[in-house]
């Protein structure tokens, strides 16, 4: 039995924008301050859980925060991104509909999601693009801020879905950032990197990636002996 962990951004979809745009607007909501006061408050998201992110840009401002507040923002973050990400031009990756096809077909084979993104952000984001039920479990952001600790979530909550026992050896997660490497290798599982997102090809082929693809389209090639031996 096999576990194929997607992430998100980056690898699956382009969102336009409206995660970015999203949380920007939530944030002057919440704390009543104009959205051109963020512009010093810029981190890099690429590959970080939406909690670390806003931790990040509530840090970079200088504005002290509890639980209840970053679960305020985060509210109001999943009202706006529901406005947004039908208006900033997102589209799907190359080859996604045609990957997850595939993987539907093979034996043993389950499909999962393994993303920084809350769970309700993951959901409006995949369901903006009628995929969100193509993936049978997952582990999110919101169910750990720390992304290395989200696949032994993963495979916790596939078990308490299925009943059925599987190992990290048994998981390939595919993401476009050195942090979906990061979060796979020390466990043993199989990371394949894509070079769709904010990384290039050679980067992310300097990381412990077990394969490197310039997109979804290489797939299949990579995961046909991993999965039909």
């Amino acid at each position: 039995m096999k576990l194929i962990l997607f992430d998100i951004d980056g690898t699956l979809m382009d969102s336009g924008g409206a995660g970015t745009k999203a949380i920007e607007t939530a944030i002057s909501e919440v704390l009543k301050i104009p959205r051109g006061s963020l512009a010093r408050s810029k981190v890099p998201m690429a590959g970080k859980t939406d909690p670390q992110i806003l931790k990040e840009i509530l840090g970079m401002l200088e504005i002290s925060y509890d639980n209840e507040l970053l679960e305020s923002i985060l509210l109001s973050y999943l009202k706006h991104l529901g406005k947004e990400i039908n208006t900033n031009g997102k589209r799907l990756k190359p080859s996604v509909i045609e990957l997850l096809d595939w993987l539907r077909g093979i034996d043993n084979t389950h499909i999962g999601l393994l993303t920084g993104n809350i769970e309700q952000g993951a959901r409006i984001k995949l369901s903006s693009f009628g995929i969100w039920d193509r993936f049978c479990f997952g582990a999110f952001g919101s169910d750990n801020e720390d992304r290395n600790k989200l696949l032994p979530e993963a495979l916790r909550r596939f078990k308490s879905l299925t009943g059925k026992e599987v190992t990290f050896r048994d998981c390939i997660v595919i993401g476009d950032t050195p942090r979906d490497v990061e979060c796979s290798k020390p466990y043993g599982a199989y990371a394949l990197a894509v070079a769709t997102g904010p990384y290039d090809k050679q980067s992310l082929q300097e990381t412990e990636a077990n394969a490197v693809i310039q997109d979804l389209s290489g797939a299949r090639n990579v995961l046909t002996p991993l999965l039909c031996a």
